[in-house]
């Protein structure tokens, strides 16, 4: 929905359903109740979330009619695409698996490209000349060997670029490809994102050779128009980013930011309460999710790639001054049982896009309901996401 200059939306994978008709049930049955609750009449956003099994399901074309159809009846758009999760992300151990296929895989660029042929049309129904598809950060840093695997996926991103280039031509359509950096992850940091576009992804040999084997003339600047970034707040905050000098080093780099995801992380300051800090995080270690680590102290940052990892090493240890865990929390819960979650960064964040306008795409995203202790889900679903939306409203200039 548009709150000001923003489009705001919140991400589907909050719901379960990896086959188009459950994804589309999900749909009918959710987005006239948020709608409700929030009491919105205007064109209301959906961050829109294929698994690649329902983005081949979608592409049929009387299923992908019958989806416009629904768009239209309900006053509904799609100004983004999560593209992430390329398979099962519920009801089963995802853990690092979520990666997989990742940008060394063709099997990534073939779904990453069916996804932006879809939401050039979703986006062309409304007379909308740009939209967005966020991704992986390459890869799980784990799952890479050598140099060979960083090569291969700039040049499998660079023919998306290239593959998104034609689309415009052909559509009209401009789909940005929003790379987003997360905790243990090839990209980790704003810096690892900066590092990484400037010395493959802005490369002037590796867009020559990526145009040569599309058959189009594919310049800087169609690379910088369709590679970008996505922010995710929760993964900044865990990485105790500066969200102000983030945004200026994107800026400066010429890497455009292209969607925002606003989400919450776990925060807890060890001494600062009767419990440790093992004893209060110890709920939040599901067996579905990827839950990465960084705690601080005077020696500085310390990454673990979940919480049970990070529960162990530290376990009995003093000196870890604080946590903060890739948990994606309710972002109107400004503390939890006995600790705190990281709101106050998600407002200094929503303050640098007000101040700067350079992103006007925001995507509530809080995937682990399902996953929350129970203390916590005292709600339906539906009035959970609608309280996020209208938190976020609030947040917003009118």
């Amino acid at each position: 929905m548009k709150v000001g200059a923003f489009d705001l939306t919140y991400c589907s994978n909050i719901h379960a359903g990896e086959s188009w008709p459950q994804v589309a049930d999900a749909l009918a049955t959710s987005l006239p109740r948020v709608r409700a609750l929030l009491g919105f009449d205007g064109p209301f956003g959906i961050g829109l979330r294929l698994s690649a099994a329902a983005a081949r399901d979608l592409e049929n074309a009387a299923t992908l009619a019958g989806f416009r159809e629904f768009l239209t009846a309900g006053n509904y758009y799609v100004p983004t695409i999560n593209g992430f999760p390329y398979g099962a992300f519920h009801g089963t151990r995802v853990k690092e698996r979520v990666y997989l296929p990742d940008w060394r895989s063709p099997e990534r660029l073939d779904y990453t490209n069916r996804l932006a042929r879809l939401l050039a049309v979703l986006a062309a129904d409304r007379g909308e000349t740009a939209a967005n598809i966020s991704t992986v950060p390459g890869a799980f840093r784990g799952h890479l060997h050598g140099q060979q695997d960083v090569a291969d996926m700039a040049a499998r991103m660079l023919s998306h670029a290239a593959y998104l280039k034609r689309l415009r031509l052909e559509s009209g359509v401009t789909i940005s490809l929003a790379i987003e950096p997360e905790p243990a992850c090839f990209l980790e940091t704003v810096d690892d994102a900066v590092g990484y576009f400037g010395d493959y992804l802005f490369n002037a040999e590796r867009i020559a050779a990526a145009g040569r084997e599309a058959r189009i003339d594919l310049s800087d600047e169609d690379v910088a128009r369709h590679l970008g970034v996505c922010l995710d707040a929760c993964h900044m905050a865990v990485e105790f980013e500066d969200p102000a000098a983030a945004v200026e080093r994107l800026t400066a780099a010429g890497i455009a930011i292209v969607k925002v995801q606003l989400s919450s992380a776990l925060r807890v300051v060890d001494g600062s309460g009767e419990r440790s800090p093992q004893a209060l995080l110890a709920p939040f270690a599901d067996d579905t999710y990827l839950h990465q680590v960084v705690t601080s102290d005077k020696r500085g940052l310390t990454r673990y790639a979940d919480l049970p990892e990070a529960l162990e090493a530290v376990n009995d240890q003093a000196g870890s001054s604080e946590w903060r865990v890739h948990f994606h929390v309710p972002i109107f819960l400004a503390a939890m049982s006995g600790f705190d979650t990281t709101q106050p960064y998600l407002k200094s964040v929503l303050d640098v896009l007000n101040r700067t306008s350079v992103c006007r795409c925001l995507e509530v995203e809080t995937y682990t309901w399902d996953v929350l202790p129970p203390e916590y889900r005292t709600t339906d679903m539906c009035t959970a996401i609608a309280r996020e939306l209208a938190w976020v409203r609030e947040m917003l200039p009118s």
